[in-house]
């Protein structure tokens, strides 16, 4: 009856696993550090039997499948070998890069690739291990303050990019990060991000959904040199964004006086007003692309049933046996309908346990999966290429194919297993 007086102790104290109040706000500085420093503490639902979740009183089975809900939707953020291989090249360019003496521009990176991929979670987490890091070995204190003040230490500020971006909004963005005043000009703007930049010690701004950047208008042109302009700070930029290398980030827009129109030239031919300008962001940049997992290798397989394995490790259903994700078709399944995307793979499976629980299924079948549609993507932009253009509806509500010869059965098979042959 432990867990029953847990669910149902006496105590007014808030359950530990609700949120009361709205989230961190992690494009502000106490917003961020909030988020950083309890990104860990979150406690899944005990693992309890049928008999003794039956046990508890009405109320206590309330709450444990509130909890049970609670621990599907926040299950930790699993590495894979290509989010592995994102933090390494960025722990090794911030580290590079705080520990520079010299003068001079600090070299940046751009962190790309498809909607839904978790850029933005994989690279906020590196970056709060940086600042954890970084705090320790300063002893929490601000080594920019000065003499006799104790100014808020932040090593990483995080904003995102404004929709309809221009010099000052991105000002905008970055001084409310620091809860500091606008300036009544952008020249004041940008002498106040400079002032705030330094004077928190920071080492890492990231900007996130960069690609909002449309380089053929003329003020975000203004806004990408403004850009360019903070990396002679002591901080490391990194730039998030779908798609980088398509978006013009890379090769600049320019105006041609003869049509009156910007000119957004090709990836491999285009040619700017200025050919040294065009390779400027280039050569100041590196770009690292976040991929989805890629199942046309042996490696890239075994790699995608081990993070289903990991996944399966967080369930908290009654009838989820082993393999209840990595064994038999699931995985084939489950790679057709995320093509293995994984913030569209996680969505997926935690609207299929919340359903599980609540139907009293609790388990996870390719039935239960069709009825959830992960077309529905809020919180995006269309425009910036945030949501994956992919189908991502249910197999069961799609055409069938035509019947034809096929050489291989799945991306899964066994490639020493014959090719059934079908009229």
């Amino acid at each position: 009856m432990a867990d029953d007086h847990r669910h149902n102790g006496a105590s007014a104290a808030p359950l530990p696993f609700l949120r009361f109040g709205p989230r961190p706000d992690r494009t502000t500085c106490t917003g961020w550090q909030e988020w950083q420093l309890t990104r860990g503490l979150f406690v899944p639902a005990p693992r309890l039997s049928r008999a003794e979740f039956d046990a508890l009183s009405p109320r206590g089975r309330s709450v444990h499948n509130l909890h049970r809900t609670a621990t599907h939707v926040n299950m930790r953020l699993l590495e894979t070998p290509m989010s592995a291989a994102v933090v390494e090249v960025m722990r090794d360019r911030i580290d590079n890069n705080a520990l520079r003496f010299g003068p001079g521009t600090r070299d940046g990176l751009m962190i790309t690739g498809g909607g839904y991929q978790g850029k933005t979670e994989t690279v906020c987490e590196a970056c709060a291990d940086f600042e954890d890091f970084w705090k320790n070995l300063c002893r929490q204190l601000n080594p920019a303050a000065l003499p006799g003040t104790r100014d808020l230490f932040a090593p990483v500020a995080y904003c995102q990019t404004p929709v309809r971006s221009t010099p000052m909004a991105l000002c905008e963005a970055i001084l409310d990060f620091y809860h500091a005043p606008y300036g009544r000009n952008l020249r004041g703007m940008i002498r106040n991000v400079r002032a705030s930049i330094r004077a928190h010690g920071t080492s890492v701004l990231l900007l996130d959904d960069i690609t909002r950047l449309k380089m053929h208008r003329e003020d975000d042109q203004d806004t990408l040199d403004l850009i360019r302009d903070l990396m002679s700070l002591d901080v490391t930029l990194v730039l998030i964004g779908v798609n980088i290398p398509r978006s013009g980030l890379l090769r600049e827009g320019w105006f041609d006086p003869r049509t009156q129109q910007w000119v957004l030239p090709a990836l491999k031919e285009g040619r700017s007003y200025n050919p040294d300008a065009s390779t400027q962001t280039e050569r100041r940049f590196d770009l690292i692309e976040l991929a989805p997992f890629d199942t046309t290798t042996s490696v890239g397989t075994t790699a995608f049933v081990e993070h289903l394995a990991g996944i399966e490790d967080q369930l908290r259903l009654f009838d989820a046996e082993p393999g209840i994700l990595t064994g038999g078709d699931m995985p084939e399944y489950l790679y057709r309908r995320t093509h293995g995307v994984v913030g569209l793979l996680r969505r997926l499976i935690e609207d299929a346990c919340t359903r599980a629980i609540r139907t009293g299924l609790e388990t996870i079948t390719t039935d239960l999966l069709e009825t959830i549609n992960l077309g529905n993507v809020p919180d995006r932009d269309p425009g910036a290429g945030e949501i994956p253009d992919i189908d991502l509806t249910p197999e069961s509500t799609k055409r069938p194919p035509k019947k034809r010869k096929r050489v291989r059965n799945t991306v899964f098979d066994d490639p020493g297993t014959p090719a059934a042959a079908e009229a």
